[in-house]
């Protein structure tokens, strides 16, 4: 087969041009109800490009455009029409059509623009500290201590996350007060996150029986409704599930996981009161059954609002303090829009003026990720957290790896800023020495615009420790695409 010539090149570049164009005025039409923030239409018109180009494979392309010497498109996620265009010009010129005019340099780079005034809006202003921003978990004790949140401030923390699930409106009294006293004492403002807990599905209290709080894989396990643990059989180990809704909708044969997936099963039964499962994978030992604990339910669809009466209780508070609202368990344009609603509600002046990040963090979430974002960012600012822990759980950790590098490069598409989240220097925080697969993952962190940390005895040496890596990453990566400087090692 003849190998394609600058003509034939010419042709499937404009081809794809035009199906990416077509397939771009398609989404941005949905859209556009949604979009009341002039200056996230073009984010938007690039994600639909975006979303057009990759339904598409574009490999063999890749590869000749690749042998003429010019962009093989992996790295266009900002800037998608831009790059089309700047080949298309290429090749018009190089086939004799044209003399070549290259895009202007303002418009190949708006999308980075974007990102980093949305990451500025959201987070606030970089520090000197690194080049990611870091988002630091409070632990509950911060409402008694200031010198903790004077510490994060002096250490260049650009934002502290808040938990609702814990502590309670005095205690987060306490510790915004530590915050606003340690603005003033360092110049360093840090941004105010408070995490809604969402709809708990948890473990309830297993049934107290000896002999029957452990088990082993190819056991068999009752999970019950709440209030019916006793109307499951006697010779089975049994547990509560506080969500109905999962429990009702779990149909046989659906993989089931409790303690971040420490208990694998699957379901071999229903019953009136619950289901039966066989436990699949679980610790050599077997595994203990306790309260509160995570189920996740990967393969089941329920309906249940992401946004719970707990949450519209906090959110009373969460409205006028924070400067941004972690969203959990958010899986639809419907949960994004109750929250907006919520919020208009609480504050409806200035509602738009908080910044709104979706944790992105089962399955369901990542199928529905593209409206979810344009829904959300087309009114507010808005960033994605990949809140690793879960996710990994409801996909599979074999897909997890692969999953987060789809959303960054959504996100990068949607112009919009990504936290990277979950046990990031778990060990470090925990024992203050890392582990080496730890640190690896923690240096991938660098094409993110924050990493967020957990808490830990060690937080504040880890924190220096992540600011050094990602001073060193930096020098060679920005999202996708490898930064050359010298090599000093050789």
């Amino acid at each position: 087969m003849a190998e394609p010539d600058i003509e034939t090149l010419l042709h499937d570049i404009e081809t794809l041009r035009a199906e990416v164009t077509a397939g771009a005025e398609a989404a941005t039409r949905r859209w556009q109800d949604w979009i009341q923030r002039d200056d996230f239409a073009p984010s938007a018109q690039n994600f639909g490009q975006y979303l057009a180009l990759r339904r598409h494979d574009i490999r063999p392309l890749q590869r000749q455009l690749m042998r003429f010497g010019l962009s093989s498109l992996g790295r266009a996620e900002s800037r998608v029409m831009p790059a089309i265009e700047s080949i298309t010009h290429l090749l018009r010129a190089a086939a004799g059509h044209d003399a070549f005019t290259p895009v202007p340099a303002a418009d190949f780079f708006a999308g980075e623009a974007r990102i980093a005034a949305r990451s500025d809006a959201i987070f606030g202003p970089l520090s000197p500290h690194g080049p990611v921003r870091l988002l630091v978990t409070l632990p509950s004790s911060a409402a008694e201590d200031a010198g903790f949140l004077l510490r994060l401030a002096e250490l260049g923390a650009e934002a502290v996350r808040i938990n609702c699930a814990h502590d309670d409106e005095a205690a987060w009294e306490k510790m915004i007060a530590h915050v606003e006293a340690a603005a003033t004492a360092t110049g360093q403002r840090m941004k105010i996150f408070m995490d809604l807990a969402g709809p708990k599905i948890r473990t309830g209290a297993p049934r107290d029986r000896k002999g029957l709080k452990r088990v082993a894989a190819g056991d068999e396990l009752a999970i019950t409704l709440p209030g019916r643990l006793d109307e499951a059989p006697k010779s089975l180990a049994a547990i509560e599930c506080t969500l109905p809704e999962a429990l009702e909708a779990a149909e046989v044969g659906q993989r089931i996981f409790l303690d971040d997936g420490k208990l694998g099963t699957r379901v071999a039964r229903r019953e009136d009161w619950g289901i039966v499962v066989e436990v699949g994978t679980c610790p050599e030992k077997g595994y203990k059954l306790k309260a509160e604990k995570g189920i996740n339910f990967p393969e089941t669809d329920f309906d249940t609002p992401a946004l719970t009466e707990d949450d519209r209780a906090a959110l009373r508070f969460v409205a006028r303090h924070a400067d941004a609202v972690e969203f959990s368990f958010v899986q639809s344009v419907a949960d994004v829009e109750a929250l907006q609603e919520a919020l208009a509600a609480e504050r409806p002046d200035d509602w738009q003026a908080l910044g709104l990040v979706l944790k992105i963090e089962t399955s369901r979430a990542v199928r529905n990720l593209p409206d979810m974002l344009v829904r959300a960012a087309g009114r507010q600012p808005t960033a994605i957290m990949i809140a690793r822990g879960d996710l990994a759980v409801e996909i599979g950790f074999a897909r997890l790896a692969e999953m987060q590098e789809e959303i960054l490069w959504l996100c990068e598409a949607a112009q919009i800023p990504v936290i990277w989240a979950t046990q990031v220097l778990e060990s470090y925080l925990k024992t203050g020495t890392p582990s080496r697969g730890e640190m690896t993952d923690a240096a991938m962190a660098a094409r993110a615009e924050c990493v967020m940390l957990n808490k830990g005895p060690y937080l504040f040496e880890a924190m220096q420790e992540l600011d050094q890596l990602l001073g060193r990453m930096n020098e060679h990566m920005a999202k996708k695409t490898s930064l050359l400087r010298p090599l000093r090692s050789w």
